[in-house]
C-alpha cells in the first residue's frame, strides 16, 4: 500500500491554478527568447538544482563552482574531492532525466529507478552498500544531531520488492486524473518513505518529481525542478519537518498527505516565481547589452560572456569557448580584448581564472541583472 493522494481543498485549487499560468507564460517566455540565452539560463538553474541538493544532504559546493565542474573544470574549485564526486555524479543523474524530457515510449520501472542509483551513487559500491540494488538491510533515520535517535523505521526489506512494483505501477498508470504536479509530489513521497537504497534516497526521490514533472512536456526539466528552493536554508527545515510529521515515525500508508500537498504546491508557486523573476533579468539583460555593444565596441558574440558575466557574477574563458563554438585562440582574443577595455576583469592564474565585471561594465546592465524582486507565499491570502 502506498501513501495516498489527497483530495484537494479549495485554496490548494486556487494555488495550483496559478502555478499553470505561471508555467504558461514562462512556456512563451522561453520559447520567445534567443536559443542562445535560453541555454545559459537552462544551465544555471541546473547548477542551481544540483548545488541545493548538495546542501540538503551535507556536501557544500557552489554554485559557481558546480557550473565550473558540469563544464569539465577541474583547477580553482573550492570543493573536496568527495565533494566535486558527488557533484558529478548527480550532474550526470540529472543529465540522463533531463534527455527522458521528450522520450515518446518512455515507461517507469524497477530498472530505471535503479540504474538512476547507479549513476548517483555508484562511486560508492560496496557488497554492504550496494548501489543501484534494493538495500538488504534495516535502515532507521536519525533525528539531526543525534544519531541514536530514531526519526524514521523504513519497511523492512523483504517489503521492498513489492512496494516498488506498486509504485512503479502507480507510476505508468495510478491517478492519471491528477494534476502531473500533485503526482509528482506523491512520487517523491513514497519513494523516500520506502526508502528502498543504503543511500541517496533523498536525492532519488527529488529527481524523480523533476522526472514526473519533466514528463509533462510544459517546460524543459531545468525550469520545473524545486531542488533550488528546497536548497533554501529555511525550506530545507520545513521539508525534513512535514515529511517527518506526514510520513510518521514508520511507514504509514494510511496517514493524511494533505500537508505534503500543500508544502509542495508552495514550493512549486515560490519557485515559479522567482524563475520568472531570472527569465526577466536575463532578457533585460540581453536587450542593454546589446544596446550598448557600439559604444563598448563589442562584437555579438562577445555579448553571451558580458551577459554571462552579469548574470552569473562571472563567466571562464573556456565556457565562452564551448558556448560560442570557438577555438582557444579566438576565445582567448576575445577575452583578452575585453579586459583591456575596461570591460571585464581578470581573477586568478592560468586554468584557473576568471572573469568579473570590470570598471567600464555598463551599470545599467549590472543594475538590470542585480535588480531585487518579492517572493510571496501563495498560501498568506
Amino acid at each position: 500500500m502506498l501513501y495516498a493522494t489527497p483530495s484537494l481543498t479549495s485554496a490548494d485549487e486556487r494555488v495550483l491554478a496559478e502555478i499553470g499560468a505561471m508555467r504558461s507564460d514562462l512556456q512563451h517566455a522561453v520559447r520567445q527568447a534567443p536559443a542562445k540565452w535560453t541555454q545559459d539560463l537552462r544551465r544555471a538553474l541546473t547548477a542551481s538544482a544540483i548545488a541545493a541538493s548538495n546542501t540538503i544532504e551535507g556536501f557544500q559546493v557552489d554554485v559557481h563552482d558546480v557550473a565550473d565542474l558540469m563544464d569539465g573544470e577541474r583547477e580553482g574549485i573550492d570543493a573536496s574531492e568527495a565533494d566535486k564526486a558527488e557533484t558529478l555524479a548527480y550532474q550526470q543523474t540529472m543529465t540522463y532525466i533531463q534527455s527522458l524530457y521528450d522520450v515518446e515510449d518512455f515507461t517507469y520501472s524497477k530498472g530505471l529507478l535503479n540504474s538512476l542509483h547507479w549513476m548517483l551513487q555508484g562511486h560508492h559500491h560496496t557488497v554492504r552498500r550496494p548501489a543501484g540494488q534494493w538495500r538488504r538491510m534495516p535502515i532507521f533515520v536519525s533525528a539531526a544531531g543525534d544519531p541514536l535517535s530514531t526519526e524514521y523505521e523504513a519497511p523492512h526489506e523483504d517489503q521492498l520488492p513489492a512496494l516498488t512494483g506498486e509504485l512503479v505501477d502507480w507510476l505508468n498508470s495510478g491517478d492519471l486524473d491528477a494534476d502531473p504536479l500533485i503526482r509528482a509530489a506523491m512520487a517523491h513521497l513514497n519513494l523516500v518513505k520506502i526508502h528502498p537504497w543504503v543511500d541517496g534516497n533523498g536525492r532519488m526521490s527529488r529527481s524523480l518529481q523533476t522526472l514526473v514533472i519533466a514528463r509533462q512536456r510544459v517546460l524543459a526539466p531545468e525550469f520545473s525542478s524545486i531542488e533550488e528552493w528546497l536548497g533554501m536554508p529555511g525550506n530545507t527545515w520545513d521539508y525534513y519537518k512535514v515529511l517527518r510529521e506526514v510520513g510518521g515515525p514508520v511507514y504509514s500508508p494510511e496517514r493524511d498527505t494533505g500537508p505534503w500537498i500543500r508544502f509542495n504546491l508552495r514550493a512549486y508557486h515560490e519557485q515559479a516565481q522567482r524563475v520568472q523573476h531570472r527569465v526577466q533579468r536575463s532578457t533585460d539583460v540581453w536587450v542593454l547589452l546589446d544596446q550598448h555593444a557600439d559604444s563598448l565596441g563589442v562584437s555579438e558574440r562577445q555579448i553571451a560572456a558580458l551577459h554571462e558575466a552579469a548574470i552569473a557574477g562571472r563567466v571562464r574563458r573556456s565556457r565562452y569557448e564551448k558556448s560560442e563554438g570557438l577555438n582557444a585562440q579566438q576565445a582567448t582574443r576575445d577575452m583578452q580584448g575585453l579586459v583591456k577595455a575596461g570591460i571585464l576583469a581578470a581573477v586568478g592564474q592560468t586554468k584557473a581564472r576568471h572573469y568579473v565585471t570590470g570598471d567600464r561594465f555598463p551599470q545599467a546592465v549590472l543594475d538590470a541583472a542585480q535588480r531585487r524582486h518579492t517572493i510571496h507565499d501563495p498560501y498568506a491570502f
